[in-house]
Parts: C-alpha cells; sequence; structure tokens
C-alpha cells in the first residue's frame, strides 16, 4: 500500500502532486485551515486558525468518506485553534487574534457536551485575564494550560481541575520568577524576548514544559497544588528558534528515559536555517542532556537561512510505540522512529501540494486514532486522512 515517489492525486476536483513514503492518503475533509486535530472514538475534532470558524466535528467512521456533523463560530478578534476531547467532553480554547471584536467575549476555556456530537453543548466558560489560552493538555480529570493572566507578564503554567465541568477550578500554578509584576517581582527581560508558556504535557508526577525563547522546564507536580521546579534547559541563544513542545517517552529506550523537544520554525531571535527536533535524554532529569537531533533529510543543505515555515513544528501527542507523527510545516507528515535515540530515522513521510491560493503546504498539527491512521491539518485549508504502513 505504501508509496514511495510522487504521484497526482484526484483532490476535491482539482489534481495535487504528493510526495509519499510508506503512506497513502485515503479521505480529505475540506475546511478552513487550522491549529490542532484530535480525536475521539469516531469523530475528529478540527480547531480552526481564523474567525469566524472556530471547532468542527468530523464522522469518521469511514475514514474514506469523512462527514461533518457540526461546527462551532467563534466572534472576530478571537480564534479557538486548539481542541481536546474525551469520553464526551470537548475542552477548546478562546485566544485574542488581532484586534477587533468584542473584548467581552474573553479568553480561557469553552466546555462541552458532546455526546451527542452533532449537537454540541456548551457546559460552562472558564474566563483569564490577557489574550485568554493557547495550548494544553487535559488527561480526563485536569488540564494543563498556558493561559495569560492578570498581574503576569506573558503566559504562565496553570492546572485547572474540571471533575465539575460545570465549574472550573483552578488548583496550581507556576510561572518564571520575574512574570509575576503584580506581586512586585522585578521583570528582568526588558532586554529578551517575553516569557511565554507554550504547552504543558503531563507524564507521571512530572510536567514537560515548552516555554518559548525561554527553553523548557520539568516541573514536579507530585503535589499538583504546588509544582516544582526539577530543572531547565535553553537552546534559544545558540539557536534561535523558540521551543515548542516537549514531549516525554513512557518507556525507556536503550536504557535510557527521553524527550524528544520539537523547536519551530517562527518568531526566529535571528535568520537561521529550518528549525529541526531535538532529543534529550532525561534518565537524570535535574540535567537533560540533548543527545541527538532529526531534520528531514536534504532541508539544511547548507547552514544557511531560509523562510520561516520551513522546517519543524510539532509532534503528535499521540504515537504507536517508537514512531513519532510530526507535522513539519511545508514538509508536511514526517514519520520518525527513535527506537535508537541517538539516530533518529525518517520511515515515511506524506507532503500534500499546498492548498489553493498558497505556494506551498503548512502542515500545523497531527494526530492519529486507534487504527493508527493519520490526521494532517493544514494552517491554511484541509485534513487530509492518511493510511500507514509503519504503525
Amino acid at each position: 500500500m505504501a508509496r514511495t515517489s510522487n504521484e497526482t492525486v484526484q483532490q476535491q476536483g482539482r489534481m495535487h502532486l504528493v510526495s509519499a513514503f510508506n503512506t497513502k492518503q485515503i479521505g480529505h475533509v475540506d475546511c478552513p485551515g487550522g491549529g490542532q486535530v484530535w480525536v475521539d472514538g469516531n469523530i475528529l475534532y478540527i480547531g480552526h486558525m481564523r474567525p469566524p470558524s472556530g471547532t468542527t466535528l468530523v464522522d469518521i467512521s469511514d475514514p474514506r468518506n469523512p462527514k461533518k456533523v457540526a461546527t462551532i463560530d467563534v466572534p472576530p478578534g478571537w480564534h479557538s485553534h486548539k481542541v481536546r476531547a474525551q469520553d464526551g467532553l470537548m475542552i477548546i480554547n478562546h485566544e485574542r487574534f488581532g484586534n477587533a471584536g468584542p473584548a467581552d467575549f474573553g479568553g480561557g476555556l469553552a466546555l462541552y457536551d458532546t455526546t451527542r456530537p452533532a449537537e454540541p453543548r456548551l457546559i460552562s466558560k472558564w474566563i483569564t485575564g490577557g489574550h485568554g489560552v493557547h495550548r494544553y493538555d487535559y488527561d480526563g480529570r485536569y488540564a494543563y494550560i498556558s493561559p495569560t493572566a492578570d498581574g503576569y507578564v506573558g503566559n504562565i503554567v496553570m492546572i485547572l481541575d474540571l471533575i465539575d465541568p460545570v465549574n472550573p477550578i483552578e488548583i496550581g500554578r507556576w510561572w518564571i520568577p520575574g512574570q509575576w509584576t503584580g506581586g512586585g517581582e522585578e521583570y528582568p527581560w526588558h532586554d529578551y524576548v517575553t516569557p511565554r508558556c507554550h504547552h504543558p504535557l503531563r507524564m507521571g508526577d512530572r510536567l514537560y514544559v515548552s516555554y518559548w525563547h525561554h527553553g523548557l522546564f520539568i516541573l514536579d507536580i507530585s503535589d499538583i497544588s504546588k509544582p516544582k521546579l526539577v530543572s531547565h534547559v535553553n537552546s534559544s541563544p545558540s539557536f534561535p528558534h523558540p521551543t515548542h513542545t516537549c514531549l516525554p517517552i513512557p518507556q525507556p529506550l536503550k536504557g535510557r528515559n527521553i524527550m524528544v523537544v520539537a523547536d519551530e520554525d517562527v518568531a526566529k531571535l535571528r535568520p537561521s536555517p529550518p528549525a529541526f527536533t531535538w532529543i534529550y535524554d532525561i534518565t537524570d532529569e535535574t540535567n537533560p542532556l540533548p543527545i541527538s537531533t532529526f531534520q528531514v533529510p536534504g532541508l539544511d543543505p547548507d547552514g544557511e537561512p531560509q523562510p520561516p515555515m520551513t522546517g519543524c513544528h510539532q509532534p503528535s501527542e499521540r504515537f504507536k510505540g517508537t514512531i513519532i507523527p510530526f507535522a513539519w510545516f511545508a514538509q508536511g507528515l514526517r514519520l520518525v522512529d527513535i527506537a535508537d535515540p541517538f539516530a533518529p530515522k525518517e520511515v515515511g513521510h506524506f507532503v500534500p501540494d499546498g492548498p489553493e491560493g498558497a505556494e506551498r503546504s503548512s502542515s500545523n498539527d497531527v494526530t492519529i486514532d486507534d487504527r493508527g491512521i493519520v490526521y494532517l491539518i493544514d494552517r491554511v485549508r484541509g485534513v487530509d486522512i492518511i493510511e500507514t504502513s509503519v504503525l
């Protein structure tokens, strides 16, 4: 079933040139572009990038024939480009997108009952100060979020208890000392990029937190109300890309505890080659150590600067075994095997042509379902549904 060369495929009435290896496109959702895709049961949840499109729910019982079942819009000036869902509860973010639109809409999280996916029902909205919530993790009870908050500069780490979705309750928060200017802390980054918690991910009693140009942090949440710093690393002074995602691997590889750290190919501190991903050894979690990197083969031939969104964006939070699906912006889907964490290797890819009106693809997020089917969303338009022989 694997495609191993460039092929032309029919998609929504027009022809697309794709490059594929160990992958095959089996379906497509034509929709506005987005920031995140997620699957729960037989529903694909799509968080869109630009208002008025907010969230779309798609029935993927037959992935070759996806059917939209519901949409939720947002007002101008706000977007809900992230979505998580589990057991009939859908969580979407509300975040400022430009300066237009109603200020009283408010940034935060909206919680929906999706037990009847064709009729999403708003349960509650949790409001925070400032621009709202960017990314988050959700484990069925707690949401680990990256909000702005009154009195703080930039986004911080916050933990919400959603056991009662009608009444979300904050139970813990953490920030880099200096962010809480409202509490009298001296702000030390007047000549550097504003601190910005980007994406907390939980495994066990740890949070693995990307903090944009302030690097990565590992937090101890054995007392979930009082996160404590375990360690911190920042590669930005030497490699000018922001840290996007810190993905811990649940099983040891070659006897080592491993974390995959993706830098995002945007907002560079200076012109540079495309961003890539790091593999860290966190066996001694107080001293995270980079042991290898992965870049799409041939993408950086000479170290010269290239346009933004040429390189890495992010890994899938869901994966099977040691093969991690990545959304690699203009390079589409990359399937990276880290069985040997000292020598990660690509075992498949799918690079779609750019959507109509775009010069190239801009693969923004990727996830998989229980069948091993891959869902790849473009930042501009559409979701490709992809079968692979390696998952």
